[in-house]
């Protein structure tokens, strides 16, 4: 039976509601399709209108995803636990295993789109890292790929004397990544600060994570600092927001 505060919510989140019920009850599984936009109608005694927003609802969080031409289904991608401390400790990179291997347990991850220049210093990042705006940085691009699903865009910025021909300017940069190889020119990270902001994504990034119409993405800026409080990377990262759930598991 509804409740007045039931009654109150428009009829579409009513109707989202109850499809999320479903999903939540195992009606509907990973990979199911939805009910269209005419089953919704002739259930519901609703205009499409408002089937298509009730069906926009589970989109926009995350828990559906429209195939085009085909249908809305159940989202099967499980989102991923960033482990933001377990995976930065030296104990992770410093004995050769990748930041990631902390989240990702047995799931495929493939880095792509991959690319490592040179370029003058963007000012934000140069009064990070304590260089002259124009320096010369080396400038890390990549996308992160879980699962076959895109779930991160990273850009890392070094100082491009810091790091000159060493792996950190190669494609690969070998066991432990940029990490371990700051750590062998001498400049080993001691500490990292992450700020974390959202935004609904541009064009571009909504294209390269290939997300639903609607979904946020979640900013992360990384800093890298070496002894004396010495910035040696700022990493802005951009990741689908449904993709993720950020833990943080530290002591009092």
């Amino acid at each position: 039976m509804a409740s007045p505060d039931d009654r109150r919510q428009p009829k579409y989140q009513q109707i989202a509601d109850a499809l999320k019920d479903a999903i939540r009850s195992g009606q509907y599984g990973p990979g199911d399709r939805l009910p269209g936009e005419n089953d919704l109608m002739a259930t519901h005694g609703v205009a499409r209108m408002t089937a298509r927003q009730a069906l926009g609802v589970l989109q926009n969080e995350g828990i559906a995803e429209a195939r085009k031409g085909v249908g809305v289904f159940v989202r099967d991608f499980r989102p991923l636990r960033r482990q933001g401390i377990k995976r930065l400790s030296q104990e992770q990179w410093g004995s050769g295993r990748s930041i990631w291997s902390a989240d990702i347990e047995d799931r495929t991850l493939v880095v792509d789109q991959v690319s490592v220049t040179e370029e003058e210093s963007p000012a934000d990042i140069a009064q990070v890292l304590g260089v002259e705006p124009g320096r010369a940085v080396c400038v890390r691009s990549r996308r992160f790929v879980l699962d076959g699903k895109p779930v991160l865009l990273s850009t890392s910025y070094l100082p491009a004397d810091l790091v000159a021909g060493s792996a950190i300017t190669q494609e690969d940069t070998g066991p432990g990544g940029t990490y371990a190889r700051l750590a062998e020119l001498g400049h080993k990270p001691v500490h990292f600060r992450e700020e974390i902001r959202s935004r609904m994504p541009s064009q571009d990034e909504a294209d390269r994570l290939r997300l639903s119409m609607g979904t946020p993405v979640m900013l992360i800026c990384r800093t890298a600092f070496a002894g004396e409080g010495h910035a040696v990377e700022v990493n802005e990262m951009t990741l689908d927001s449904a993709s993720y759930v950020l833990e943080y598991d530290f002591d009092a």
